[in-house]
């Protein structure tokens, strides 16, 4: 059955708005009627669609929503307890509503079909999905900001040493690889492996690191990052989406003094620091990307599988170790589809870019790192949508 408008006119009266039209394509169905659906068009959520209307009046009062703002109303034929036929491919009358002061002002009305409501609904998705989350950043900046600042200072509090383990610990690590794998072991591999004697390999090592640690610390605790805030979800108007950012931004701080400590160190054991470190925001960019993108995926799913967090502990473990991190990539005798892992394996792209800038001198494989950001960027929108829908579930389960 194809319904098609015609001659189609609006009135508003307060918040109520009289849409009158011809209707052609109705077969006698006395089953059919007139229905109105008034919903949010920056969300597309529905808000009301229980106006109905009989047929043969050709006309149908909607009540618009006494608070001000914009809404959008869309009228057509309805089969009761069966199926809006607009979903059916029949045409629809769409107009948009902008209400203040308690009266209801329509400022467009027209006829739409159903591949201009696809289209619409397509540029509606893609606008969620690239504008919704850097809003999201952009508007809950300052409180973000707040939050890391106190998971930090938490981190340490009533310790002697307080946010001086910030650095503390890097050292501490650098230290301890230096003397295991250097000294005792005897480890040497790098591009020149004499060129700094036995600390060539805690350079080396400490500098596939540094990204690991940021995206090990965000993704090990993203799994219970919304279980820790609860009370947040159920009893205050807060954004839950920022609390996966939390801890990534929080695993990013960690991996900032750390930086600052390996490149102390290089400077100390190399008396200088190439100029490809200029290079390093390139490649931080999409690696907060990636993080961010899984950590909202991982806190959403966290929240309906609470053996996420215990699964997580063991992969990310596998993951490191399949991970040529605290060893060389082998050359030789391995596998091609291993190879081909190392070559797609975005953690690993991560690494080597960094080995490239801070010990090679080298900017970063510029095609993996491209590779490197689609797959980020994937992940970022696909992390963001699923997080958004599932909140809505969140306060039933929690």
């Amino acid at each position: 059955m194809t319904v098609s408008f015609s001659n189609a006119t609006a009135q508003s009266d307060g918040l109520r708005v009289t849409v009158s039209a011809a209707v052609a394509g109705i077969d006698g169905n006395s089953a059919l009627r007139l229905g109105g659906i008034v919903y949010d068009p920056s969300t597309g959520a529905t808000i009301d669609d229980s106006a109905r209307a009989e047929l043969a009046g050709q006309r149908i009062q909607v009540e618009i929503p006494e608070e001000d703002g914009r809404y959008r109303v869309l009228v057509a034929v309805v089969d009761e307890g069966v199926a809006w036929l607009h979903h059916r491919g029949g045409d629809a009358l769409e107009m948009d509503v902008a209400v203040s002061g308690g009266a209801a002002r329509v400022t467009s009305l027209r006829n739409t079909t159903a591949s201009t409501r696809a289209m619409e609904r397509t540029g509606l998705i893609l606008r969620r999905a690239f504008v919704y989350p850097f809003r999201v950043l952009w508007q809950h900046h300052s409180l973000i900001a707040s939050m890391v600042r106190r998971d930090i200072h938490g981190r340490y509090r009533g310790s002697v040493a307080g946010l001086f383990w910030t650095v503390i610990n890097p050292l501490l690590m650098m230290l301890t690889y230096s003397l295991v794998f250097g000294l005792i072991l005897k480890q040497r591999w790098g591009p020149d492996p004499a060129h700094a004697g036995f600390m060539n390999f805690p350079l080396y090592f400490i500098a596939g690191m540094l990204p690991w640690l940021a995206f090990n610390e965000a993704l090990g605790r993203s799994a219970n990052a919304v279980l820790e805030h609860r009370t947040l979800v159920k009893r205050v108007l807060f954004p839950i989406e920022i609390v996966p950012v939390n801890v990534t931004l929080a695993g990013l701080v960690s991996e900032f003094f750390g930086a600052l400590v390996f490149l102390a160190v290089l400077l100390a054991v190399r008396h200088s620091v190439p100029l490809s470190v200029m290079y390093l925001p390139a490649i931080i960019v999409p690696q907060i990307l990636l993080t961010l993108g899984l950590s909202w995926f991982l806190a959403g799913l966290g929240v309906f599988l609470r053996d996420v967090g215990q699964f997580l502990a063991f992969f990310l473990t596998l993951l490191f170790f399949c991970t040529p991190i605290c060893y060389p990539e082998p050359q030789s005798g391995v596998p091609e589809a291993l190879k081909s892992f190392f070559r797609v394996n975005p953690i690993y792209v991560m690494v080597k870019a960094y080995r490239a800038v801070l010990l090679d001198g080298t900017p970063p494989n510029w095609t993996s790192l491209a590779w490197l950001t689609l797959v980020a960027l994937a992940a970022f929108i696909f992390g963001f949508a699923w997080f958004y829908k599932s909140r809505k579930a969140f306060a039933d389960v929690l």
